[in-house]
């Protein structure tokens, strides 16, 4: 009987121990999503507190297909990850690949390429956005030394504003992609490449008959985390450019934070958030599926 109680007594401790940590859970996370899983089918004014609640049903997902400044959001986010991720995966298999091999001070480098992955982003674009002006700043006053009478207008031009803020987010993540790189090349035996030199084959060759092969399952994790993180950039174009010059920066993210605490639409941003939700959980599926047949393949 007293082990029963001292059993229990345990039971009801360790419930007490993680019970912050589920509250926390329930608060942040589970209270808000469902909440905005009920807000998708209502027009909802904040402003006017509960009173301002109007149900109509799948009217918001009816609107949104319709809707040219959600429909150029999808298309600037679509290009926005087409571009951004397979890029910053080039750039840094390259880095990756040069690193690991005949450069001097290579952990001082691996450190200096990481570190604007974690540096503040919101102090990056700052920095980028200074480098941007289009009258002072640096990069046009290099473009004017070497003989471009007339650089790009870059944050101030709709045709370049998203291409500037691709460029920035592409150097942030190549430390990302160049980390994850050179931790996969550590796992491809040197045999194969001794085979390969013994065989006749070039550095060229074996790059792309051993690395590349050997690292698809690095490739694969890198785009689909890649991917989800370019759905869900929001400080750099809130930062730099609010979505402009005509909506030509505009991503979900930040469409779905106009509507909200701009437009006072809660619903219809809710339903966008869901819209969003679905479109990284089809990624997350995929990486999913992906990873159990690079299992079963190695």
């Amino acid at each position: 009987m007293k082990m029963n109680r001292n059993k229990r007594a345990e039971t009801i401790a360790g419930y007490l121990f993680i019970l912050p940590n589920f509250l926390g859970v329930f608060v942040l996370v589970l209270f808000p999503l469902l909440f905005s899983l009920v807000m998708v089918f209502t027009d909802w004014d904040y402003l006017q507190g509960f009173a301002g609640v109007t149900w109509v049903g799948l009217d918001n997902f009816v609107k949104l297909f319709s809707d040219e400044y959600f429909l150029k959001s999808l298309e600037n986010n679509v290009i926005f990850t087409v571009v951004t991720v397979p890029c910053s995966m080039v750039i840094g298999l390259v880095v990756a690949v040069v690193l690991n091999k005949f450069v001097y001070l290579k952990n001082l480098l691996r450190v200096l390429f990481f570190l604007p992955y974690v540096s503040s982003i919101v102090a990056i674009s700052i920095v980028w956005t200074v480098l941007y002006n289009s009258t002072d700043g640096p990069i046009n006053a290099a473009l004017r030394s070497l003989g471009i009478s007339h650089p790009p207008g870059w944050l101030a031009d709709p045709q370049w504003a998203l291409i500037a803020i691709m460029i920035m987010v592409i150097w942030t993540y190549t430390g990302y992609t160049m980390v994850l790189y050179m931790a996969g090349l550590q796992g491809i035996s040197k045999d194969l490449y001794e085979a390969a030199s013994i065989d006749g084959a070039t550095n060229l060759r074996s790059f792309f008959r051993i690395t590349v092969p050997m690292l698809k399952p690095t490739s694969f994790l890198i785009s689909v985390t890649l991917m989800i993180s370019t759905f869900q950039v929001f400080a750099a174009v809130a930062v730099m450019t609010k979505g402009g010059p005509i909506n030509s920066t505009t991503v979900l993210a930040y469409r779905i934070y106009i509507e909200a605490f701009q437009n006072y639409k809660m619903g219809y941003a809710a339903a966008m958030s869901w819209v969003l939700f679905l479109i990284i959980f089809v990624i997350t599926i995929v990486q999913w599926q992906g990873q159990k047949r690079w299992q079963n393949h190695f």
